[in-house]
């Protein structure tokens, strides 16, 4: 599913986005398969990839051996105070039950005028076209409500700041799947059933309509 998602085009220009001004050494905490510290390090970047999973991690091993991986958790990263010019962290921090203490600690190994960037959707601003609305949007919602922080993203500002970046910024990036490449991401929304039937009609007839807002905010480590 989120190898699908990283292939759309949208998603390739939002990921080169998120690269701009993170300088030569940078940690992509929630990395998962590796992908954004693959493109970095073949770049020539010093890119090292934090996953708490070590079963994503051997994948990132394997799939990009050009990289550098640990298993590390968000809130405690196995770097040194000041060790990297750019953080970023794609669509993890709505997984944490304490998502400021992540922040925190990219201030922490960020050297100074380092760069963080935080990237990620509000699982409650899912856009479904659907012949039952109202269902729709108890399915979405309820799939928000199993997250520890779903809507962490429309707070991605105000982290920043109370952590004492500066230069804060924030854009959205919609994302638009009209495919059948979007089921798997609407069948772990509502599982099997009636619902995903008709959204995957609607795939067949190429009437499919989804759009994600993604969410980034980035900001610079003050003295």
């Amino acid at each position: 599913m989120l190898d699908a998602f990283d292939d759309l085009p949208q998603v390739r220009n939002l990921r080169e986005h998120t690269y701009e001004a993170l300088g030569d050494t940078i940690v992509d905490v929630g990395c998962g398969s590796g992908r954004a510290v693959g493109e970095l390090a073949a770049r020539g970047v010093r890119a090292i990839g934090i996953d708490l999973d070590p079963a994503m991690i051997e994948v990132a091993i394997e799939r990009w051996p050009i990289g550098r991986f640990h298993v590390g958790d968000a809130t405690a990263l196995p770097l040194d105070d000041g060790a990297v010019t750019g953080y970023r962290a794609d669509k993890v921090l709505h997984t944490l039950a304490e998502p400021e203490l992540a922040v925190a600690e990219a201030r922490r190994v960020l050297a100074r005028n380092g760069r963080a960037v935080l990237i990620g959707q509000d699982w409650d601003t899912f856009v479904i076209d659907s012949d039952d609305p109202e269902l729709t949007r108890t399915l979405v919602h309820a799939r928000a409500d199993g997250m520890a922080n779903p809507r962490v993203a429309r707070r991605y500002r105000n982290l920043l700041l109370d952590n004492g970046f500066i230069d804060v910024t924030v854009e959205v990036h919609t994302i638009v799947w009209t495919d059948a490449g979007c089921l798997p991401v609407l069948a772990s929304i509502a599982g099997e059933g009636s619902w995903l039937d008709g959204q995957a009609a609607r795939a067949r007839n190429d009437r499919l309509f989804v759009a994600v807002p993604i969410f980034l905010a980035s900001g610079t480590r003050a003295d």
